[in-house]
């Protein structure tokens, strides 16, 4: 990886307007975009309301400290009940410059199939709304939305891959652990602690990693900041694209499919300003089989397929691999 001038990125557009008119030429742009870039606009999503969206982030993150201090996480709050929905605050010391306000689609309670203590699937906490945006109501709705987008990608992968077009619903239909989350990046005040400086003069308010969960559907609200890692092993400026969002796909996909799709690094660099940005994080279920050589299980050939859940694969990822902030304080069950 080099540290010469960030060049300009502009990713494969995938029209999603064209997914039934156009569906076998759109599939195989899917497939080509995950085999050699890992990151690609998604175009025309119908329903997707990002003026919303924005307005979402700058109510909540505008809430007061006490509003926000009772929908945090009990690592940070002891009198807080949930460890792993809703807010957690900026940490100081830390490279990742960035608050977040989670949730999830709800299980019903006491789900025999849930084993206690599965914080996983905890129940969403939300703020108390005043009558001036519907925060919940909206969020929740676009939650769907989102996941309708990830599901419809999906198949079109599947017949780019020239398997069945529902190859991967098994993983996801049972009880998906699905992340939404607002995200809000501060500039950085006084001077950043030495973790997050990188080449050029550079600081970052995320540091350079590859997403953990199955696949990633941004909404970017054309601010900058997002960088890859190309092919050639530079930096490239992810360029914003208005009314389109960015995907890419995490290790777990990747994994699945022997290293075919690239689960590529990315950052993000602190631009000066109050940046935002809405995460769609699809996970499969807990008990989703996320293990290798999906493909030999789904033609039948090829590399025998071993079996392994999602839920604690990924746990053991963000605690003791990643260590990502928010999550190696989760607790074990």
């Amino acid at each position: 990886m080099t540290s010469e001038p960030t060049q300009k990125l502009d990713l494969p557009i995938i029209d999603m307007s064209k997914a039934k008119t156009q569906r076998k030429e759109l599939a195989a742009k899917v497939v080509d975009g995950l085999e050699n870039v890992g990151f690609l606009y998604i175009d025309n999503v119908e329903g997707v309301d990002y003026d919303k969206l924005f307005k979402a982030c700058q109510w909540f993150f505008g809430q007061p400290w006490e509003t926000k201090k009772k929908l945090m996480r009990k690592h940070w709050n002891p009198d807080s009940k949930n460890v792993y929905r809703g807010y957690f605050p900026v940490v100081e010391g830390e490279p990742s410059r960035k608050e977040g306000f989670e949730f999830a689609r709800d299980i019903a309670p006491n789900d025999p199939t849930v084993k206690p203590g599965n914080w996983f699937y905890e129940p969403s906490v939300w703020p108390p709304e005043d009558g001036e945006f519907p925060f919940k109501e909206f969020l929740t709705s676009q939650y769907e939305i989102m996941h309708e987008a990830a599901m419809e990608i999906l198949r079109l992968t599947s017949i780019g891959l020239g398997i069945e077009e529902n190859s991967f619903a098994d993983i996801f239909k049972d009880k998906p652990t699905t992340t939404f989350r607002l995200m809000h990046y501060p500039p950085w005040n006084g001077s950043p602690p030495e973790n997050a400086r990188i080449e050029d003069g550079k600081v970052v308010t995320t540091p350079d990693h590859t997403d953990s969960n199955f696949l990633t559907l941004l909404t970017t609200f054309g601010f900058k900041g997002l960088e890859v890692i190309t092919a050639d092993g530079k930096w490239s400026e992810v360029e914003p694209r208005p009314k389109s969002l960015v995907m890419n796909i995490g290790d777990v996909f990747s994994r699945m499919m022997g290293g075919r799709f690239k689960a590529t690094h990315h950052r993000v660099i602190d631009i000066g300003v109050d940046r935002y940005s809405v995460p769609f994080f699809l996970e499969p279920a807990y008990d989703g089989d996320i293990g290798v050589n999906f493909m030999s299980k789904a033609t039948g050939s090829g590399p025998e397929h071993v079996e392994e859940h999602y839920g604690p694969w990924v746990l053991h990822q963000v605690k003791y691999i990643k260590k990502y902030f928010e999550y190696k304080v989760l607790p074990e069950f």
